[in-house]
């Protein structure tokens, strides 16, 4: 029996409360389906410890840290020194993640904004991806990406993007990566699809932002990351490429932009 091929799901949440007590049997189904590498994410530093235990649990595991930008106005406001210094972990592989969030929390904007810089430097000084979290902030998204691009280049990867297609243009603009989620193959999604479909192929990740968002046939049900098969299906078709060619296009842009990973795996 042949392997599937090998994908990676560059953003998950395995800390959060979903999975409790089923970890080992959602990476292991992860890995049945062929996802052979998680990026899990943390949205508070408070969370940092617990994340970085699930990543040292599972060797498929690499995790990332930043304040979220639902939570920047009650959680202690990070330093770039904060960051950098917990990027010293070996498996830690990126920034964030942080962003615009004016859908729940537009009053917290100024703090949002500020917290974001602060990212994008830690980003900046660290040569880690930062992940960008944009929710009904388009505007001051470009804007602030574009402002702190020019004052110094950052790798950059829009986190399960769902956004207008100006801030994808923007994006792409300035060198930065597309995560496919899987609000793409949901069958109404018509007009994210389009923008995915125009994007360079060689700037598009998958993910599943579990446990949220799973995509057909499990929409309504808790996502994990062996779903992100499927939303690379949909991708694969967009494309008019063959699954496995897809997969593995989304391989290489992965060790591309979050080259620590390989960095990390060759020395294992």
């Amino acid at each position: 029996m042949s392997r599937p091929p090998q994908i990676t799901d560059s953003h998950c949440h395995l800390d959060f409360p979903d999975f409790e007590g089923e970890r080992d049997a959602v990476v292991a189904r992860a890995l049945e389906a062929g996802v052979t590498r998680m990026v899990t994410i943390c949205t508070r530093l408070a969370a940092e410890p617990q994340v970085r235990a699930i990543a040292e649990a599972y060797d498929p595991v690499f995790y990332a840290a930043g304040t979220h930008p639902m939570s920047a106005a009650k959680e202690p406001l990070v330093s770039v020194a904060d960051l950098v210094e917990l990027a010293k972990h070996p498996k830690f592989v990126g920034i964030g993640e942080s962003g615009l969030d004016y859908h729940y929390t537009a009053e917290s904007k100024d703090i949002q904004q500020e917290s974001l810089r602060i990212h994008i430097e830690a980003a900046r000084q660290t040569g880690l991806p930062l992940i960008i979290h944009a929710r009904a902030a388009d505007d001051d998204m470009a804007r602030i990406l574009t402002e702190e691009h020019r004052a110094g280049a950052f790798p950059c990867v829009m986190h399960c993007f769902s956004s207008g297609r100006k801030l994808a243009e923007a994006a792409l603009g300035l060198g930065f990566y597309l995560s496919m989620p899987g609000i793409a193959a949901f069958p109404k999604s018509t007009d994210l699809r389009a923008i995915f479909a125009d994007a360079p192929i060689d700037r598009i990740l998958v993910e599943t932002d579990s446990p949220y968002l799973a995509p057909p046939p499990h929409r309504g049900k808790r996502n994990e990351p062996a779903y992100t098969v499927h939303t690379a299906k949909v991708g694969a078709e967009l494309f008019g490429m063959d699954y496995k060619d897809f997969a593995a296009q989304t391989q290489e842009n992965f060790e591309r932009l979050f080259n620590k990973v390989t960095v990390y795996e060759a020395a294992a």
